[in-house]
């Protein structure tokens, strides 16, 4: 196999890539998390990128989603392939034309980066309410895992659009895929131009309403004939399954991978097994092989091609050992027997011979991180005689009591080799920007594998900001956030009496703190829970002035170019020569129009980053020190102490159920923030 150009991206850049090649138009309006996809292609069309047609693809701004997707069908009937980029409530609204897109066989590719709907409360992150809430369409729905896969799928979904003549919606898990970084294989436009099928672009184009040809199209139809025009469809949706994975197979020849409809990974003869899609499929994977490598026989189906639903295809690909099974859904259907993939797995085992046991979980609501212990929670419930059936991982619910115990074993299946960074911002300060930069350097000048990811406060700018960086020599299956880190970082001072920032360092493990302090002055502010997981975890403490260094260069509050030079010293993955030649690169890159005089002094603070760290001997009695008792204020409600303070100190996943009785609605009491100063 021919070594393939790789890039550093994360997965809207992957989708915008791949997406930007079959368009003619794209019809947009922006909704978080999938706006970067919809501005990348606005930006590349304004600088002239050509698609594989040889034309610059026309945007379409509009000023609603229902504008956009109005937008849309009218340039499909004009016989233009369009495209757009949604999410959550902004993909709610696009639901009457997608009806009539489907139904009128128009080769629309929606791509989603799968976000939460807004119910006792609003969310912004991730999870699969969306889509589940468009599969009675009509559309094709296919899912991705990774940002790989993202960029691969992507164009599987145009090519099978134009081929089935069938609307296709690609989805990934906001945030956590949409937003997540990472070193991939890249399809070149050349080689996705061979596998279109042109007759069928002619085709659809020929078919487009015109005044050279006109035909009566959106009629209105009484009881004698509505029923059987729906029926005349379905020929072109039993044929989709053979087209994606047709489209899989000629994707799996340019690029040595193996996708399917349904890709089974694990034990030849497991017994026990997961159906799920999406990014958690990942976290599943790895866990698989560690539970693997131990002498169980597990295994996972990572579903791809949603709709239409092959229950052939996916029964094919099931060990016929299998003799339990847990399907996990990311989304929510109160009032429902059971979520939807759960209900289509049952269906597909109807009839079918010593079917194995089946039982159902959410998890993931609103971008909760499921980790390998939440895996190991389900393997474990499958274990039992009688299984847990509408169960919850991640969670705690004490009030229903449908989550699954927390299991006894807690794993750790990173690959040998991969290190984990951590880095604690403000939001404004430039920690992400930096760490965005400080990724794309490792993964574009190295031969390691890259990821980052970043969890953003709600408030974001002046918000607190974690960066999580993970490299090393193999494949990264981590969509999750680090909970076992071998260098953290700490951005702003205040944080040491706010947050537990060393909570999973690791023996040995490597932590940088801005600040003012000197030594006697760390000993007076550190609170000892800190000093504590310092000396009993043989933590290196470095400390670096870089707010001062910054002021001194003219950069006012700027300390990200410092702090991101000071972590490439320590992290020790590339000769800092060449960190420094590769920083200052980026630094023209992003100030390169602002003058010579801001260049100088970024090159400065390069240099001084590298340079004005100091290693702090930290003393014995840290290990046993003790904590200052702390007078609680008797006026603070109740609910902002429990709850608001927790959520404060980033310990709201500690949270049970019952700390929102009586708040079921999603009402909260006033004057949160005036206690929060």
């Amino acid at each position: 196999m021919i070594k393939r150009r790789t890039q550093t991206m994360d997965g809207n850049t992957a989708a915008a890539y791949a997406s930007y090649a079959f368009t003619d138009v794209a019809a947009i309006y922006p909704i978080t998390p999938s706006s970067q996809m919809a501005g990348l292609v606005d930006e590349w069309s304004a600088n002239g990128k050509k698609n594989i047609f040889g034309e610059t693809v026309v945007v379409k701004e509009m000023q609603s989603e229902g504008g956009a997707a109005g937008t849309l069908h009218g340039v499909l009937q004009s016989g233009a392939l369009a495209t757009t980029y949604t999410a959550s409530q902004g993909l709610l609204l696009k639901i009457p034309n997608m009806y009539k897109i489907a139904g009128e066989l128009l080769p629309a590719v929606f791509h989603v980066s799968a976000r939460s709907l807004a119910s006792n409360s609003l969310s912004i992150f991730g999870d699969h309410q969306d889509v589940m809430s468009t599969r009675q369409t009509g559309f094709t729905l296919l899912a991705s895992s990774s940002v790989q896969q993202v960029m691969d799928l992507a164009a599987v979904a145009h090519l099978s659009a134009i081929k089935s003549r069938l609307p296709v919606l690609h989805f990934f898990d906001g945030f956590r895929t949409s937003h997540e970084v990472q070193k991939i294989e890249v399809l070149e436009y050349d080689e996705l131009a061979k596998l279109v099928d042109y007759d069928a672009v002619k085709a659809f184009r020929d078919n487009a309403l015109s005044p050279n040809h006109p035909v009566l199209r959106g009629t209105t139809q009484n009881p004698d004939i509505f029923f059987q025009l729906r029926e005349s469809i379905n020929k072109f949706h039993d044929a989709v399954p053979g087209i994606v994975q047709y489209y899989m197979d000629e994707i799996n020849k340019i690029t040595g991978r193996n996708y399917k409809l349904f890709n089974y990974y694990g034990h030849e003869n497991a017994e026990n097994i997961i159906v799920a899609m999406g990014s958690g499929c990942e976290t599943i994977s790895e866990v698989v092989d560690y539970l693997n490598a131990k002498g169980e026989r597990v295994g996972l189906i990572e579903v791809h091609l949603y709709r239409p639903f092959s229950a052939e295809f996916m029964l094919s690909q099931i060990p016929k050992t299998v003799k339990k099974i847990a399907v996990l859904d990311r989304t929510k259907e109160p009032g429902s027997n059971g979520e939807p993939l759960y209900l289509d797995v049952k269906n597909a085992f109807y009839g079918v011979e010593n079917a194995p046991l089946i039982v159902g979980g959410r998890y993931g609501l609103g971008s909760k991180d499921f980790k390998p212990d939440d895996v190991m929670a389900v393997f474990e419930n499958l274990k039992l005689d009688n299984p847990k059936n509408d169960f919850t991982v991640s969670i705690i619910d004490d009030v229903t009591n449908k989550s699954l115990p927390v299991s006894d074993i807690s794993i750790d299946p990173t690959p040998e080799g991969t290190i984990a960074c951590k880095f604690w911002g403000f939001g404004s300060d430039g920690t992400v920007g930096a760490n965005k930069s400080a990724i794309k350097i490792i993964g574009d000048n190295t031969d390691y594998y890259a990821q980052a990811y970043f969890e953003y406060d709600a408030k974001k700018s002046g918000g607190l900001t974690i960066s999580h960086l993970r490299f090393g020599t193999k494949p990264i299956r981590e969509p999750y956030t680090i909970n076992r880190a071998d260098f953290i970082a700490c951005h702003n001072q205040s944080y040491v009496n706010k947050y537990d920032l060393l909570a999973g360092i690791k023996n040995s493990g490597k932590f940088l703190l801005n600040c003012i302090w000197n030594e006697e002055e760390l000993n007076e502010h550190l609170p000892a829970s800190l000093k504590r997981d310092i000396a009993n975890n043989n933590v290196e403490f470095y400390t670096i002035n870089a707010v001062e260094i910054a002021k001194e260069i003219g950069l006012g509050e700027k300390i990200n170019m410092i702090m991101q030079a000071a972590f490439f010293k320590l992290a020790n993955i590339i000769p800092i020569v060449d960190v420094a030649k590769y920083l200052k690169e980026e630094v023209e890159k992003s100030y390169g129009s602002k003058g010579q005089k801001v260049l100088d002094m970024n090159y400065a603070a390069i240099d001084k980053g590298f340079v004005s760290m100091k290693k702090i001997q930290v003393p014995e009695s840290w290990k046993t020190a003790n904590d200052e008792e702390i007078k609680k204020n008797s006026e603070v409600p109740e609910f902002i102490e429990k709850v608001i303070f927790t959520m404060n100190r980033q310990e709201g996943d500690k949270l049970p159920v019952s700390a929102f009785n009586e708040r079921e609605d999603g009402t909260f009491p006033l004057g949160g923030t005036a206690w929060e100063k």
